[in-house]
């Protein structure tokens, strides 16, 4: 079984994902611009453009298109605040694993983005490590958010798997040599995942590829 468990937060833990693509898509529209799923998937997701640049290739001017995604990242910080929902299964799935295998968070959102957006999710407790963007000079799709918590943790690629929902994540996750499965969301089941473990659709199929169930009881890490 692999020792150290990696896994994405946006739209992988929580459904952030959708509530960001939602809040921009709004402040896009009242621009006058229109963003599809499609073209968010392969672009933001797929190809990781920012926002700016998204907006600038839609036809905005650049200080236009900062003033209105100021007032977008504005409005997604309130949303943050409320309860954000937790995707289906993925509270079982970790307390479930929880002393059976390390675990570590690798995420592409600023830090005190994921401490507002867990304040009542109470999934930070399960993680030894975290690894934001703002602990990275590359962030996603460069390896080194991945390869950052590797060296931490000191744990061999090898030994290590991750779990992503975007082709950004995972190629991040890939060239750094770690296998990584796919648990799909509404916006990424239209990207293409050559080179992943498995795609999956569900976040407990994870549990599958660690050699492990919900119903078989494991004993817990030798300390």
């Amino acid at each position: 079984m692999k020792e150290l468990l990696l896994l994405d937060n946006d739209g992988l833990l929580l459904d952030t994902e959708r509530l960001f693509f939602d809040v921009t898509k709004e402040f896009f529209r009242e621009s006058g611009l229109e963003i599809t799923e499609a073209l968010w998937a392969r672009e933001y997701l797929g190809n990781a453009k920012r926002s700016l640049q998204i907006a600038i290739e839609l036809g905005m001017q650049e200080d236009d298109a900062g003033d209105m995604l100021r007032r977008r990242n504005s409005r997604y910080m309130r949303c943050l605040q409320g309860e954000v929902p937790v995707r289906p299964g993925v509270s079982e799935t970790l307390s479930f694993l929880s002393g059976k295998v390390r675990l570590a968070m690798v995420t592409g959102s600023p830090r005190d983005q994921v401490l507002m957006m867990h304040r009542h999710t109470g999934l930070l407790d399960h993680f030894e490590l975290i690894i934001a963007d703002d602990d990275v000079e590359r962030p996603k799709p460069h390896p080194e958010p991945y390869s950052k918590a590797l060296e931490t943790l000191g744990v061999d690629p090898c030994r290590a798997l991750a779990v992503e929902d975007s082709l950004r994540g995972f190629n991040s996750a890939h060239a750094a040599g770690i296998d990584c499965v796919i648990v799909q969301n509404s916006l990424t089941r239209l990207q293409r995942f050559s080179g992943a473990l498995a795609v999956e659709d569900e976040f407990l199929a994870v549990l599958r590829h660690l050699g492990l169930s919900l119903s078989v009881p494991v004993p817990p890490c030798a300390s």
